[in-house]
C-alpha cells in the first residue's frame, strides 16, 4: 500500500497555514511542526532520517508585517526548491467557549502579529490582549480553560476543530491583509518555457567591487525583466549586506530572462535558483 503524501506547515490546526493546505491540497494529508526548523526538516533530506512530509507550505510575505523574517533566513541554506506560489486573505474572528457572550470578555489571547493587526475591535470592545505562540493555538488554550472571560482571534476553522463560538466575523483592522505561500519540495521541477506565466525565484553574492549591485541588476532593466522582489542579507556576520533574493516575472529559458540572468552571474558569485513556478492568479 502506498502511503499517502504529507504536506507540512508550521502552526496548530486551524492555523492559516493549515487552512492554506486544506484548500489547496485536499488529498494530501496536512502535518502540523512546532516551529519553521521543523517543518524544513521533515521535507529536506538527510536529516537523519527519511523525510516525514513530501512539500512544505512556507508563509513568506504578508501585505502588512511584510516578509517573515525567519523564512527568509531558512531559504539560502536549504536544499529545498519552491514549486508554487499560493495567495490566502487572512480573516480572523473573534471567538470564546459556547454559552459566553462578547459582555462575558476581559482578555483576548492571539499571536502578536494578530493581535496588531485587528486593534480596531480590540480597543473597542476594552479587551486586555494576550500574546499567545500561535493563532490557532489561541483558540486551543481558551477552549481548554474553559473561562467565559477568555476570547481568542483566531482564523474561522479554529473554533470549528476546538469547538468554539464565533462571537464576531471579519474584524482585522485591513481588508486587504494578505499572506503570501510557497510551497517546497525536494525536487528541482520546474514547468516547460511557454505553460504560463512564470517567477524565477534565485538567491545571489555581489562582488566586493564599487556599483556591483548596479551593474549586477543592470541586465534585467535592459532586457525588460520586471523584478517584483529584491531583499538584501547580512552573511557571515558582517554588517555589509552582500547576499541578495530576487524574484522576476519569467521563464529562465525565455531569452531575454537568459540574457539578464547571464549578466547578473558576470558581476556576482554564487548564483542559485530556488525555483521556478507558475505565477498564482493573484498576482494579476
Amino acid at each position: 500500500m502506498i502511503p499517502p503524501r504529507r504536506i507540512a506547515y508550521q502552526g496548530e490546526l486551524g492555523s492559516n497555514s493549515h487552512s492554506v493546505c486544506e484548500r489547496e491540497y485536499p488529498d494530501l494529508e496536512s502535518v502540523p511542526c512546532a516551529s519553521f526548523e521543523d517543518v524544513f526538516a521533515a521535507v529536506e533530506p538527510g536529516n537523519g532520517g527519511a523525510p516525514s512530509a513530501d512539500l512544505a507550505m512556507i508563509p513568506i510575505d504578508n501585505s502588512l508585517a511584510g516578509r517573515v523574517a525567519d523564512i527568509h533566513h531558512f531559504l539560502p541554506r536549504s536544499r529545498l526548491h519552491i514549486v508554487a506560489e499560493h495567495f490566502h486573505r487572512i480573516r480572523f474572528s473573534l471567538m470564546a467557549i459556547p454559552g459566553a457572550s462578547i459582555g462575558d470578555l476581559r482578555t483576548v489571547h492571539s499571536h502578536v502579529h494578530a493581535l496588531g493587526q485587528c486593534r480596531n475591535v480590540i480597543r473597542e470592545l476594552g479587551l486586555e490582549p494576550v500574546i499567545s505562540g500561535d493563532t490557532a493555538g489561541a483558540a486551543r488554550e481558551v477552549a481548554e480553560a474553559a473561562d467565559p472571560t477568555m476570547g481568542a482571534i483566531s482564523p474561522p476553522l479554529a473554533a470549528e476543530i476546538y469547538g468554539l463560538e464565533v462571537l464576531r466575523d471579519d474584524i482585522e483592522d485591513e481588508d486587504h491583509n494578505t499572506t503570501r505561500f510557497v510551497v517546497l519540495s525536494r525536487d528541482f521541477v520546474v514547468p516547460p518555457q511557454g505553460s504560463g506565466p512564470m517567477v524565477t525565484s534565485f538567491i545571489f553574492n555581489v562582488r566586493n567591487i564599487p556599483a556591483a549591485l548596479y551593474k549586477a541588476l543592470g541586465g534585467f532593466a535592459t532586457n525588460g525583466i520586471n523584478m517584483t522582489k529584491l531583499e538584501s542579507y547580512m552573511v557571515g556576520g558582517k554588517f555589509a549586506a552582500t547576499q541578495f533574493l530576487s524574484e522576476v516575472d519569467g521563464h529562465p529559458e525565455d531569452p531575454a530572462l537568459k540574457r539578464a540572468l547571464d549578466e547578473l552571474r558576470f558581476f556576482t558569485t554564487d548564483v542559485k535558483i530556488l525555483g521556478v513556478y507558475p505565477a498564482a492568479p493573484e498576482r494579476r
